[in-house]
């Protein structure tokens, strides 16, 4: 099965669309979204990406009720829920593929946009993480800045890069922590239509996190109570540790894959392999017009 999008290719679009395809014609990991080729022709461009079935993260942690549901009272979900076991198994996909970008290239690829649409879920619900047309080459020093414009998605912007521009990997750590949240609570990371004192998700979960009474209740209802209280835990120390607002506070990725490991591997249902299976379809993607990384 192949899906196609097609639009006019303009400048924006038209960088956008080539720092994905350098970018990840060099980088090669099982936990990035794989680059099968690329095309241009005049106005059009296209980029070809694994196909990922389970589509992303996003639809799953907050799926979009249809508007006849809502109309009848109904609260029915689009997706089945993701079980504790396979929030653990993504939350370290994503940090393996974090530690790669920052550890395993050279000079360290900052994503800049790291957020839970552009984590993307195969045939096993194992996660790669996807988009990066707004993505940034860091310095080659041990935590060493870029100033830039600031990109990025509301709600996952790190304090320091939102206020300064200053960006580093540890930019990034502060945007998985936001995620590693949204897996834990089920909630978006901004939503005003919650009561005051509950609009930002890491203001309202951070006091919580090492309450071992209030962590319990902000678990996503959706799970059930189906999860481990001794794991909550350790899972919530580390994304307290992600989203300190000091940035020299927050643990390097390969200490959060670390930490996540014997978590993962208590589970019979999850494998800490490496390498995830294979998708059998493709995906056909045109990069949005909206965002470039010229900066």
């Amino acid at each position: 099965m192949i899906r196609v999008l097609i639009e006019p290719c303009n400048h924006q679009s038209f960088g956008y669309g080539l720092l994905q395809v350098d970018l990840l014609s060099r980088m090669h990991s099982p936990h990035l979204v794989g680059l099968l080729g690329y095309c241009a022709d005049q106005s059009h461009r296209l980029l070809v990406f694994e196909f990922m079935p389970n589509g992303s993260l996003k639809g799953h942690l907050h799926p979009v009720i249809p508007a006849v549901d809502v109309a009848a009272g109904e609260q029915r979900d689009a997706r089945p829920t993701l079980d504790w076991q396979t929030r653990l198994g993504i939350a370290l996909d994503c940090a393996r593929a974090l530690e790669f970008l920052h550890e395993h290239t050279s000079p360290a690829v900052i994503h800049r946009d790291f957020n839970c649409s552009n984590v993307l879920l195969d045939h096993n619900y194992r996660a790669r993480v996807s988009d990066f047309g707004t993505a940034k080459v860091g310095s080659n020093k041990a935590n060493g800045q870029v100033v830039t414009r600031v990109l990025g998605t509301t709600g996952y912007l790190a304090p320091e890069y939102a206020s300064t521009g200053k960006l580093t990997t540890k930019s990034d750590v502060y945007s998985y922590g936001v995620v590693l949240l949204e897996l834990l609570t089920g909630r978006v990371p901004v939503d005003t239509q919650r009561p005051p004192g509950q609009h930002v998700l890491v203001s309202w979960a951070l006091p919580r996190l090492t309450n071992r009474e209030r962590l319990v209740q902000m678990v996503d209802p959706a799970l059930k109570g189906q999860f481990a209280v001794k794991d909550l835990i350790q899972v919530a120390a580390i994304a307290a540790m992600c989203i300190q607002t000091k940035a020299e506070y927050r643990p390097l990725m390969t200490d959060v894959v670390q930490s996540l490991i014997p978590i993962v591997k208590k589970s019979p249902s999850m494998s800490c392999s490496s390498t995830p299976a294979r998708p059998l379809q493709h995906v056909v993607y045109m990069s949005p017009a909206a965002g470039s990384n010229t900066s």
